[in-house]
C-alpha cells in the first residue's frame, strides 16, 4: 500500500522511492577471497605430506644461500635492460630504492622458507601483486611477464642450491616438485592481486569513493577512484572497490546464499550455489548523498560527477 502524503512528510525519504522503507540491497559476481583461492589452488596442486616433508629437509641449504639469492636476483634485474628501464635503472640502481625492494624480497623469502601457508600470507601476497600493478609506494607497473619470469628463476636458483649443497641426496626430487607448486601458489595470488588492481584503473571515467570510520581502518586510506565503463551501474563500481579490498567486505555485507541451475554441455541440469553480498543493517552507502536502500539499490546507473560515500554505523 502507497504511504498517505502526512507519513511521506514525516518520512525525509518517502519521496525518494514512494514508500518510505529502506529495502536491504545485495551484490554478488565478486571473486573469491585471498585465502579461499589459496586454499582452492593448494587443493588443485596437490602439495603432499611427503612433499612439504622433503621441502622441510632442504630448508637449510636453501637458507644459507639466501643472501645470495637475494643480491644476485636484483643484480640481475639491474643488468637485464627491460627490467632496469621499468625499474628506472638505466643509469644504476638507486640505494633506497634497491634496499626497499631488497628487504621485500628478503621477508617474502623467509616467509617461503618458513613454510608458511597462512590466510596472512594469502594476503600479502594479494598486496603484492597490487604493488607490481603500479599500486605501490612509488608507481612502478611491472608487467606479469617480470613477475612470472623471477618465480621461475627463483624455482631455477633452489634447483641449482639444493643441486649444490646436497649432491645426490634422495629428498631433491621431491622437494624440488613441492618447492615448484608452491612458488606456483606464491605466484598465483600475486597475479588475482595485479589483476584486482588493473581493473580499478580501467574505465570510461572515475568514480571517487570516500570512506568513513571503520572502513578507513579496513582499508588504510579515506578516499579511492574506481573508473568504470560508461552505462556502468553502482553495483560494477562495488565489486571492483570489494575485489581491490577483499578483505572490508566483512565490515560492511553478511553472506547469503542463493540457489540456482546451470546447464553443461550434454544439456543436463545442475542444482548450484550462489554466494551474494547483503549490505548489514545500519551500513550506508550514498551515492551522491542518497542512500543506495532507498533508491532502488546498486542497479542505478553511475554518470561522471557521481560520488559514492561509505558510512559504518553510528555515522
Amino acid at each position: 500500500m502507497l504511504a498517505t502524503k502526512t507519513e511521506r512528510a514525516f518520512d525525509p525519504f518517502a519521496g525518494l522511492n514512494g514508500f518510505g522503507k529502506p529495502e536491504q540491497w545485495q551484490i554478488g559476481g565478486l571473486d573469491p577471497l585471498p585465502e579461499e583461492e589459496w586454499a582452492r589452488m593448494r587443493e588443485f596442486l596437490a602439495l603432499s605430506d611427503a612433499e612439504i616433508n622433503a621441502m622441510l629437509g632442504t630448508v637449510e641449504a636453501l637458507f644459507r644461500r639466501g643472501h645470495e639469492l637475494v643480491v644476485a636476483t636484483y643484480d640481475y634485474l639491474l643488468h637485464n635492460h627491460e627490467t632496469a628501464a621499468i625499474l628506472g635503472w638505466e643509469s644504476g640502481a638507486d640505494p633506497e630504492h634497491l634496499s626497499e625492494r631488497r628487504r621485500f624480497f628478503t621477508v617474502w623469502l623467509a616467509r617461503l622458507l618458513g613454510m608458511d601457508f597462512s590466510s596472512d600470507l594469502a594476503h600479502y601476497l594479494f598486496r603484492a601483486g597490487k604493488v607490481h600493478a603500479a599500486h605501490g609506494p612509488r608507481r612502478i607497473h611491472v608487467p606479469p611477464v617480470y613477475v612470472t619470469g623471477s618465480i621461475s628463476l627463483v624455482n631455477g636458483a633452489f634447483a641449482r642450491f639444493i643441486m649444490e649443497e646436497m649432491p645426490g641426496h634422495a629428498l631433491a626430487p621431491l622437494a624440488l616438485a613441492g618447492w615448484n607448486k608452491v612458488l606456483t601458489l606464491h605466484l598465483h595470488l600475486m597475479q588475482m592481486g595485479y589483476q584486482a588492481a588493473l581493473a580499478l584503473d580501467h574505465g570510461d571515467f572515475g568514480v571517487p569513493f570516500v570512506l568513513f570510520g571503520r572502513m578507513r581502518t579496513a582499508t588504510g586510506v579515506q578516499e579511492l577512484t574506481v573508473r568504470v565503463e560508461s552505462g556502468a551501474t553502482v553495483e560494477s563500481a562495488l565489486r571492483k572497490f570489494f575485489n581491490y579490498y577483499p578483505a572490508s567486505r566483512a565490515e560492511v555485507f553478511d553472506v547469503a546464499w542463493t540457489d540456482g541451475e546451470r546447464v553443461d554441455s550434454t544439456g543436463t541440469p545442475w542444482f548450484t550455489v550462489n554466494r551474494l553480498y547483503a549490505v548489514k543493517p545500519m551500513w550506508r552507502v550514498l551515492l551522491n548523498g542518497k542512500d543506495l536502500s532507498y533508491i532502488g539499490g546498486p542497479s542505478v546507473e553511475l554518470h561522471p560527477g557521481d560520488e559514492i560515500h561509505v558510512f559504518p554505523p553510528g555515522r
